[in-house]
């Protein structure tokens, strides 16, 4: 922090934090994954997952971060998330140590080196490690500056944490924290929009005026990514055949069997002792739901799958007569799915369409998409509602799943007749699913955003 003869603080050195020679880091934790990169970039280069493993080994446990350690069934090995359902921090020392770990594992070492020297363009070794000893590290980016992104609904005693991470624990010059809804809307080029972004864990719709979230407009619903795996969970128990849901490290060995065949697979076992926790398979089970959602899940597109079309046709037997899809499990069993296929996200619409029983009853009508979006625009000035219609940005991965876009946009047609609905859903998967963390990388690549840190040299002189 550059002073002036008399001692007081004054503007920042270039060198210092916020100008063109050193790059600022961008940290878009969530649910699912956590982004970091540099301030600039185009995509995140360090996207590390959100869960961790626990490894009993003495009186403390072992913690292993990062993909190619959790994904490994060690013995005992059980799997956690320090992010709670919605979408906050839950665990503050375990978000630390990951968020630490995915900076310094594949952007920074974890001894502070010249960040002035440093290529952005340089290969980094991505490896993956057990994180015994973070603790121990000393202000790993001492020098630079950081940005990160909460949700629109974080709590300022969650401020206030991420802050003293961020300088206390970690020696950063300079740290911002910003909304992902109004990062969202900086990524597609627009200072107002209506954000509707569907995660993992949750789906939210924030309005955004001239670069400013209108926070009482914020609504936000569970019904996201992890709703929808558990409405195929339900579909697959009560399939005929059953669909048998049995993760790729469970699977020793396998035959070919025709389509709706058992299979014929002959599966791992685990000595006493030595089997994972079951919140290990779990995740594995994740993981394969994941990939179904990526290859086979499909939104019908055309108004409600419980309605009908323009023609009076009804969209469920249309839906029965579309061309299946098939995959086929890591165990052997293999299935073509058609109408189905459609059920698993029809609840985010339609709640008399979700997939029910004991366990599982109807969302309530509230939490769905459409409606979500109404009590959101009942919030804001009528005057600006029309503008928000023209500029509605679509983020979230859950938002990849074929048809979504499409049926979102029939949606907001039918309920808002008058203005003229314009969607912005960008096509390449990196734009939708790193959203927040790219509108992060233009605001901290400004020149200008030094002006708007919080300073660690000024913070210390406030005390």
């Amino acid at each position: 922090m550059a002073t002036n003869q008399n001692g007081v603080a004054g503007p920042p050195n270039t060198t210092e934090y916020g100008g063109d020679e050193i790059s600022a880091l961008v940290l878009d934790p969530g649910f699912s994954t956590i982004r970091a990169g540099f301030a600039g970039e185009d995509v995140p280069k360090s996207v590390v997952s959100s869960y961790y493993g626990t490894v009993p080994a003495g009186p403390t446990p072992k913690y292993l971060y990062g993909d190619n350690s959790i994904n490994v069934p060690s013995p005992g090995v059980s799997i956690g998330n320090p992010m709670s359902g919605d979408g906050n921090v839950e665990d503050w020392d375990t978000a630390k140590n990951l968020w630490e770990y995915a900076i310094t594992s594949r952007l920074t070492s974890a001894k502070p080196a010249n960040p002035i020297l440093h290529d952005k363009d340089d290969k980094i070794e991505q490896q993956d490690v057990e994180m015994d000893g973070m603790d121990e590290q000393e202000k790993p980016m001492a020098e630079n500056p950081l940005l990160m992104t909460e949700t629109g609904w974080n709590s300022g005693k969650n401020r206030e944490k991420g802050i003293e991470i961020a300088m206390e624990d970690w020696g950063c010059p300079a740290y911002w924290l910003a909304r992902n809804g109004a990062l969202a809307a900086f990524s597609v080029g627009k200072a107002s929009a209506l954000v509707i972004d569907v995660g993992a864990s949750n789906t939210s719709i924030t309005p955004v005026h001239d670069g400013l979230i209108l926070k009482k407009g914020i609504v936000r619903s569970p019904l996201a990514g992890s709703y929808i795996s558990s409405q195929l969970r339900l579909l697959f128990s009560t399939s005929s055949p059953q669909v048998p849901l049995n993760p790729h490290y469970l699977v020793a060995s396998k035959t070919p069997v025709e389509a709706l065949a058992p299979s014929q697979a002959t599966l791992r076992t685990f000595a006493n002792g030595s089997a994972p926790d079951p919140s290990f398979r779990r995740l594995q089970e994740e993981r394969l739901l994941t990939e179904f959602k990526e290859t086979v899940v499909q939104v019908w597109p055309s108004g409600r799958l419980a309605g009908h079309d323009a023609q009076g046709r009804n969209n469920l037997e249309a839906a029965k007569n579309t061309p299946p899809r098939p995959f086929e499990m890591p165990d052997g069993y293999n299935q073509a799915f058609g109408a189905e296929r459609y059920r698993a996200v029809e609840g985010l619409f339609d709640p008399k369409m979700a997939l029910t029983n004991a366990a599982n009853p109807a969302p309530p009508a509230g939490q769905t998409i459409p409606e979500l979006i109404k009590s959101s625009l009942s919030q804001v000035d009528v005057d600006i509602r029309p503008h928000l219609l023209s500029n509605v940005v679509v983020v979230g991965g859950s938002t990849l799943i074929h048809g979504f876009t499409e049926r979102l946009d029939n949606e907001l047609k039918a309920m808002f007749p008058g203005p003229r609905v314009r969607l912005s859903a960008p096509g390449n998967v990196y734009e939708r699913k790193f959203a927040s963390w790219i509108g992060g990388s233009i605001l901290a690549s400004l020149g200008t955003f030094h002006q708007v840190c919080v300073v660690f040299a000024i913070l210390l002189l406030s005390f």
